[in-house]
């Protein structure tokens, strides 16, 4: 086992290689805006777990030379991501385009902005991952009840965004077929929230925030390895994932186009009035 102070500097230079590597990779991927926000995050991730292996031109590392919460953490990230790029990618193609970027790429500053600004919700969304990850497997504390509840509250809200999805995925293709005329979605988990993916998404995220304050707190680690405050400045995961979609770049615009398009439909009205915009009423 290594001694600690030899690790003193290895977890912040990996930190800052891994947000290095979410800039570097938007700038070589400018084909497709979703794949390539896909590709960072799992980039990312294999970067936060190997740089400090290619950095001392170390031995390459096996599985077993990593933390589990290392594993299942990055294994939950990479899955989600390779998941969420694939099935963007999927709808953009079927459908042609992506309406929400087809204005933006008409302006180059906008388009440049845009990439600039996935570069940052990679960097900030995943950071409790990355900052795990960079924390050699000698340093970690051992797995206990908050680890568990973490990895139950990211598996809980993965599958409610993929059924979700996959709900209307489902109703698209009957619309399609002729087997239904709603306008609208307001069945399975679209009747407890107007934006069930959405919701599963923020939860995730808080699922891995939890995850990593077990390590990040850690006597070992808090004050020693990292500043003491990045524990809770990993919070801006969840938090900026939830004003992103609830305020900026999810909810308003698809609400927006719910209204301009249904604003004098009495059931899209009814809809609105009966159903959460996001977080499902528990009682």
């Amino acid at each position: 086992m290594a001694p600690l102070s030899s690790l003193v500097g290895m977890p912040l230079s990996t930190l800052k290689a891994t947000i290095a590597t979410a800039f570097g990779v938007q700038a070589a991927c400018s084909a497709f805006y979703d794949l390539a926000g896909s590709a960072t995050f799992i980039g990312c991730t294999l970067v936060s777990l190997y740089y400090p292996a290619l950095r001392s031109k170390a031995p390459w590392p096996k599985i077993g030379d990593f933390h589990p919460r290392q594993l299942v953490m990055s294994a939950f990230t990479v899955l989600w991501a390779g998941r969420l790029g694939s099935f963007l990618f999927q709808r953009i193609h079927k459908a042609g385009s992506d309406s929400r970027f087809d204005e933006i790429k008409k302006s180059p500053p906008k388009f440049a902005a845009a990439w600039f600004m996935q570069g940052v919700w990679v960097s900030l969304t995943a950071l409790p991952v990355y900052a795990v990850n960079a924390i050699p497997k000698s340093a970690q504390p051992p797995l206990g009840p908050r680890d568990a509840f973490a990895a139950a509250l990211w598996i809980s809200a993965f599958a409610f965004e993929v059924v979700a999805d996959r709900q209307k995925s489902a109703w698209r293709d009957k619309k399609e077929k002729k087997q239904h005329d709603e306008k609208f979605i307001t069945s399975g988990l679209w009747s407890l929230s107007r934006h069930p993916n959405y919701v599963g998404e923020v939860g995730l995220w808080a699922g891995h925030f939890l995850a990593a304050q077990r390590t990040l707190s850690f006597p070992g680690v808090s004050g020693v390895l990292y500043p003491p405050w990045l524990a809770m400045a990993t919070l801006a995961s969840p938090v900026m994932e939830y004003g992103l979609i609830r305020f900026i770049s999810g909810v308003p615009m698809l609400e927006a186009s719910g209204d301009k398009k249904f604003g004098d439909d009495p059931k899209w009205k009814e809809y609105k009035k009966n159903t959460p915009v996001f977080f499902p009423n528990l009682w």
